[in-house]
């Protein structure tokens, strides 16, 4: 269906896992060619699984190592990628981290790290592809994997919502700036996903109810549901969409609580 990803390049950070590990291997079976960024060596093995998969399905695939919240490791991502496959099509902000802390035990250290990561590390990683794209006269792609905690309140989570609340308007300002060059940003923001993070949480018969009630698709995501959410905004279906927030989340942000009131 999205025949015009075929050699497309595109760089996906936070690939060792999850959700990023899952759209690597969508785009390089849509033969793409991908690069996995990620920060340690830590998912080593998850990332040949992938870069094999992508192979076999007649894409290609490079690892280039790098933290997304220091500015010379974008760009030296964004070099690789170039060196490796000579120009630079579409870059996904994908790498996360969330941890629960209530708001008056929290310290300075661990919301730098939430929001060094979540928010400035998609702007980083949005800054060195818009500087490659002008650098080409190209049209590019940007997409950031964000939250529903981008506009639903979620406690002792208050760095992730900060972040991602920031990601929706950064993103939004950044289309604004850019969209007369060709250059489209748009975000896909998740709701509750089955990955090996989460899989043990939504696997509790009780977290899992208490989940569902917040779904009224009653149903957990899989990560395909955002993979194939991200293909379709790098394809050229999605040519005339700038500036928008997907939300791909069973209806999560739709006032689920109000599902039994007669109104």
């Amino acid at each position: 269906m999205f025949t015009d990803i075929e050699d497309k390049v595109v760089v996906i950070t936070g690939a060792g896992s999850g959700l990023g590990a899952d759209m690597a291997q969508a785009f390089g079976k849509s033969k793409a060619k991908v690069v996995l960024n990620v920060r340690s060596s830590n998912h080593d093995e998850v990332v040949k699984k992938s870069i094999q998969t992508i192979k076999d399905a007649g894409g290609e695939a490079i690892q280039v190592q790098g933290n997304v919240t220091k500015e010379e490791d974008m760009a030296h991502l964004v070099e690789e990628t170039v060196k490796q496959f000579g120009t630079l099509d579409i870059f996904i902000n994908n790498a996360g981290y969330e941890q629960p802390i209530p708001t008056h035990e929290m310290s300075l250290k661990d919301w730098q790290k939430v929001t060094d990561i979540n928010l400035t590390g998609a702007f980083l990683g949005s800054q060195a592809a818009i500087k490659q794209f002008l650098s080409e006269d190209k049209k590019g792609v940007i997409i950031n994997i964000s939250s529903v905690h981008d506009t639903i309140p979620w406690p002792n989570y208050v760095s992730y919502a900060a972040s991602k609340g920031g990601v929706k308007l950064m993103m939004e300002t950044m289309s604004m700036e850019y969209a007369q060059h060709g250059i489209r940003i748009n975000n896909i923001s998740p709701g509750a996903i089955m990955t090996e993070r989460t899989s043990e949480k939504f696997e509790d018969p009780e977290t899992r109810e208490e989940t569902l009630k917040m779904i009224p698709a009653r149903e957990i995501g899989e990560p395909h549901h955002i993979s194939n959410t991200a293909l379709f905004l790098a394809s050229d279906l999605a040519s005339y969409i700038h500036g928008t927030t997907i939300y791909v989340d069973g209806g999560m942000t739709n006032y689920p609580a109000f599902m039994g009131g007669k109104g």
